[in-house]
């Protein structure tokens, strides 16, 4: 069994990760999203989809990115 990086659980059903040039454990997605997903620049949630990307910051939605002055960003074309 392998155990997760995030929660220490010794699980049968842990997957991996490869990122970056790395390899992760993990037990659920959940963990997975805690340990690699990027955080909004705006609010600091955790980006589990796609987000919006401007001048190298993320944003989980059109309305943090209008925040923090990226208004031309939007949820739907």
């Amino acid at each position: 069994m392998a155990v997760c990086q995030v929660c220490g659980n010794d699980y049968d059903k842990a997957f991996e990760v490869r990122m970056g040039g790395s390899s992760h454990t993990f037990d659920s997605f959940e963990c997975a999203i805690h340990a690699l997903a990027p955080s909004c620049a705006h609010c600091g949630v955790k980006i589990s989809g796609h987000g919006l990307e401007k001048d190298g910051a993320i944003y989980c939605c059109a309305h943090c990115a209008a925040h923090e002055g990226a208004d031309e960003l939007r949820d739907r074309a």
